[in-house]
């Protein structure tokens, strides 16, 4: 795939310093990880502390991007979290209304904000319209009625085809090495987002998986 119009890539779920620094330093034909993300939603088996994010974004390079990724939490908890961390952006992963993502621009102007969609069925997409002018970027993931992410499962991308927001918007869901060019042939997000398809467990990321994710996209037509 020709790196023109460079692919967003967000690996998320990061929980270890050495394997962030390692990813963060990951470049197979040009293709580099842009963004890691870190689960601050204490229920996920990929959770990790405040304390734990700070460390490791103090010891990542300046250009990579780092999200936080919240479900439900407030206004104040998640600038909290932002304040001590460094974060650079915020990903809403729950069912955030319009106005709470506009209460959250207005807290934390300086953050780049994420609203993140389960898509059950493309009247859902409808939805994720609204929220063009309140966030500087989409993400639809799979649905999964327990889960808020990470679960393995795919979107239906055929079911995408017609999706062009005017902001830019990411593919999450059940992504991986294997599957990548076949979903960049059907859909054309801006980014790409990625957990469990390039672990070994939750939180326990595989760098072979990476390398293979980057080497996949390199030699994509």
């Amino acid at each position: 795939m020709a790196n023109s119009a460079p692919l967003r890539i967000k690996i998320c779920g990061i929980t270890r310093l050495e394997q962030a620094q390692a990813i963060a330093g990951l470049d197979v034909a040009g293709w580099r990880v842009s963004t890691l993300g870190f689960i601050c939603v204490a229920q996920s088996p990929r959770y990790i502390s405040a304390d734990r994010i700070q460390e490791i974004i103090s010891k990542l390079p300046d250009e990579i991007q780092t999200i936080g990724v919240f479900a439900n939490a407030e206004v104040e908890a998640i600038a909290a979290v932002v304040g001590q961390t460094g974060l650079s952006g915020v990903q809403l992963h729950g069912e955030e209304t319009l106005e709470f993502c506009e209460q959250l621009r207005q807290r934390l102007p300086q953050i780049k904000l994420i609203k993140a969609f389960r898509i059950r069925t493309t009247a859902n997409l409808d939805q994720v319209r609204d929220y063009e002018a309140v966030v500087n970027t989409l993400l639809l993931d799979a649905y999964h009625p327990d889960a808020y992410g990470g679960t393995g499962q795919t979107l239906d991308w055929s079911s995408l085809t017609r999706f062009a927001p005017t902001q830019p918007w990411l593919l999450a869901g059940g992504l991986n090495p294997n599957n990548i060019a076949q979903a960049l042939a059907e859909v054309s997000p801006a980014g790409i987002d990625l957990s469990s398809g390039v672990e070994r467990s939750p939180g326990d990321k595989d760098l072979s998986k990476v390398s293979a994710l980057l080497q996949a996209l390199a030699d994509t037509p």
